[in-house]
């Protein structure tokens, strides 16, 4: 595991770069992780990220696209279009989340 810095706080991440410890997880974090994923956050993106915490909250893990879309009211065209190229692992990332079961 390693320490990386980013929106000016130490946070310990994977070697993937996901954070290993959700808690540490804060809005200015989600920020900086997109842009290193080449994403501006955008209400729609908000939308789906808070669904992602909450339902990680709930269940202990990310959840997975099915779910995502499922749950958030975001259609999948939509979520690839917010997400490209791995919308549940990039919005799980992004979300502070581990990455979700499935994701290559």
């Amino acid at each position: 595991m390693a320490t990386k810095k980013i929106a000016g706080v130490d946070v310990q991440v994977n070697e993937e770069g996901f954070l290993t410890n959700p808690a540490e997880w804060n809005k200015e974090i989600a920020v900086e992780l997109a842009k290193e994923e080449g994403i501006e956050l955008t209400d729609a993106h908000w939308k789906v990220i808070e669904f992602c915490r909450s339902a990680a909250a709930v269940k202990g893990a990310a959840p997975t696209l099915r779910s995502i879309t499922n749950g958030s009211g975001v259609s999948t065209k939509d979520l690839f279009a917010l997400f490209p190229k791995g919308p549940a692992k990039k919005v799980a990332k992004i979300s502070g989340l581990g990455k979700p079961e499935g994701c290559v």
